[in-house]
C-alpha cells in the first residue's frame, strides 16, 4: 500500500535534482561570461585598439591639430532596447583626433551606472575591455583613427530567459539583458591616404529600468565578443 507514496517521493526527488542541475548549469554559464550580481567583472585584457587602421604603421604627413568635441549622454528612457542601442553607440563611437580621452568616453557610461552604486565597480572593470588604453589612444591619434558601429540586431538572448526562469524570482523585475551584434568600423589616415577596417563584434548589456529605477540605467557589460546567446 505504501508503494505509491514512495514512487511519488522518488519522482519529486528526481524533479528537484533536475531543477537544481539546470539552475546550476545556467548560473555557471552566466558567471563564466560575467553578469550583474554574480561576479565582480571580467579580467581586463588587451583590446584590438592596439593596432592601427592600416596593415603597416606610419603617421599622416600633415600637421593638422585635433579639434574639440562633445559627447552625447545615454538615452533617458524606460525602453530597454532603445537604451541599449545608445549604450552600444557610446561604447563604440569615438574619434582619437579630438581633445577627448578614453576617460571622457568611459565617464558617459559610468555616469549612468547603477544609482545604488552596487554594480559600479564591476562596470568600471568591464569597460577596460572596450576602450583603448591612454597610450594606445595617443598612438591611434597619430593616424586620426575614428571608430563607429553598425548595429545588425539587438535581442534578448535565450540564456537570459533561462536564467530568469531558473532564478525563481530572484532577478528583479525590470532587469534586462540585451545582446548586441554588429560591425565595428575604423577609419584613419595613412600618409594622407584614407584607410579603413571592419570587424564583427558582439556583447551583452545588463540594464535595469522601471520599476527598479525611474528610468533605465546600465548595470554591467559582458566580456567583449563573449555575449549571452
Amino acid at each position: 500500500m505504501s508503494a505509491p507514496v514512495v514512487d511519488d517521493q522518488q519522482r519529486r526527488k528526481r524533479r528537484l535534482i533536475i531543477a537544481l542541475t539546470a539552475t546550476g548549469l545556467i548560473i555557471a554559464i552566466l558567471a563564466g561570461i560575467g553578469i550583474y550580481g554574480l561576479i565582480t567583472g571580467p579580467t581586463p585584457y588587451a583590446t584590438s585598439g592596439t593596432t592601427t587602421p592600416g596593415s603597416s604603421s606610419g603617421p599622416p604627413s600633415s600637421n593638422e591639430q585635433p579639434g574639440e568635441a562633445q559627447l552625447p549622454k545615454l538615452a533617458r528612457t524606460n525602453d530597454p532596447e532603445v537604451y541599449v542601442r545608445s549604450v552600444a553607440e557610446a561604447l563604440f563611437t569615438w574619434d582619437t583626433f579630438t581633445l577627448l580621452t578614453p576617460s571622457d568616453h568611459r565617464a558617459v557610461l559610468i555616469e549612468d551606472a547603477d544609482p545604488s552604486g552596487t554594480e559600479t565597480p564591476g562596470l568600471i572593470a568591464d569597460l577596460d575591455g572596450y576602450f583603448p588604453s591612454a597610450s594606445t589612444w595617443r598612438d591611434l591619434a597619430e593616424y586620426r583613427t575614428r571608430q563607429s558601429i553598425e548595429i545588425d540586431r539587438i535581442f534578448i538572448p535565450a540564456q537570459w530567459d533561462e536564467a530568469v526562469t531558473a532564478s525563481g524570482g530572484q532577478i528583479t523585475e525590470g532587469t534586462y539583458a540585451y545582446t548586441v551584434e554588429g560591425t565595428r568600423v575604423r577609419e584613419g589616415v595613412w600618409y594622407d591616404d584614407p584607410v579603413d577596417s571592419a570587424h564583427t563584434v558582439a556583447f551583452t548589456a545588463f540594464v535595469s529600468c522601471t520599476p527598479v529605477f525611474d528610468r533605465c540605467h546600465l548595470l554591467r557589460l559582458s566580456e567583449l565578443d563573449n555575449p549571452l546567446r
